[in-house]
């Protein structure tokens, strides 16, 4: 009886938990099989003035031209991570968002082109697709809003409350998302405050209410925490979600405004249980490469 005992437990423990001979650990959540080597990345970009190169002008790399090369990074990473596997084991997808979504009905059709999974039965040519598909595509999404010039911001806070969760974690697998955004967050239709005697709480972050919060010297943090300023809670629990916010891009006149928005930020990943995150600023792409190649593969 009791071999019988230890028979089932150990039957137990191997369904529970076991490695694959990639050396990739998986285990049984809820009927679930993680598997880590699997990732699904998401791009959220921001498509608020910010890329607009009259309002926003810079003469050694224009910000929209700055973020096509992370992008492209971005799916130089996915490739190179798929390509260290075996093709029995492809199992991977990355996706391209907005919020809101841009006037121009052309971009439906470019973000689904930008979708791409693949399996062990997708052929060896689809590497080449989805390599000129992301070597063109981002191109034409920004020259299609700059062309649209109606640039009513970038609705961050709303996609982590009510999008996040369905469009970029799946369970079984390693999510990662990469927001390209100067890191000011606004958007006129989701512009609120949460207000209390011990902290004061908003939707939406501008240089105008870094000034209004006297978040202009060396003792910011103090008057952030003294104050409880910071954005509204969005979501409860992201801990399966890895964040990279690129393109931070502060106004100028206040030497501590970027630290001032990369506060903001990490406090708010902190409360939704965000663990791994890194926030960067708007460096040149050769600069920022090896970051988001680290970032992916995860070494």
């Amino acid at each position: 009886m009791k071999k019988l005992l230890y028979l089932l437990m150990i039957i137990s423990l191997v369904s529970c938990c076991k490695s694959k001979d990639d050396g990739t650990i998986t285990r049984n959540k809820d009927s679930i099989v993680f598997d880590s080597n699997n990732i699904n990345v998401s791009i959220l970009i921001d498509l608020s003035d910010r890329i607009d190169p009259n309002t926003n002008p810079n003469p050694t790399m224009e910000y929209y031209q700055r973020d096509t090369e992370y992008i492209k990074t971005i799916e130089k990473g996915f490739l190179n991570h798929i390509k260290s596997k075996r093709i029995i084991t492809y199992d991977d997808q990355m996706q391209v968002f907005f919020n809101p979504e841009p006037s121009d009905p052309k971009m439906n059709e470019l973000t689904k082109e930008l979708k791409v999974s693949f399996n062990k039965d997708i052929p060896r040519s689809y590497f080449d697709s989805v390599d000129k598909k992301y070597s063109e595509l981002p191109l034409k999404i920004y020259q299609s809003a700059i062309k649209d010039g109606k640039y009513v911001g970038s609705d961050i806070w709303e996609f982590f409350k009510n999008k996040v969760k369905d469009y970029c974690i799946k369970d079984d697998r390693r999510n990662i998302l990469f927001i390209l955004t100067d890191g000011y967050m606004y958007h006129q239709n989701t512009k609120f405050e949460e207000k209390n005697e011990s902290s004061y709480r908003t939707s939406y972050l501008t240089t105008k209410l870094i000034k209004a919060n006297d978040l202009t010297t060396s003792g910011f943090k103090d008057t952030i925490k003294k104050n409880g300023y910071g954005f509204v809670k969005a979501n409860e629990n992201l801990s399966n979600l890895e964040v990279i916010v690129l393109g931070i891009n502060p106004a100028k006149g206040n030497p501590f405004e970027e630290a001032v928005i990369k506060e903001y930020w990490e406090n708010w990943f902190k409360e939704m249980k965000i663990k791994k995150y890194q926030i960067k600023s708007a460096d040149l792409p050769s600069n920022l490469e090896p970051i988001i190649l680290k970032a992916i593969s995860g070494k």
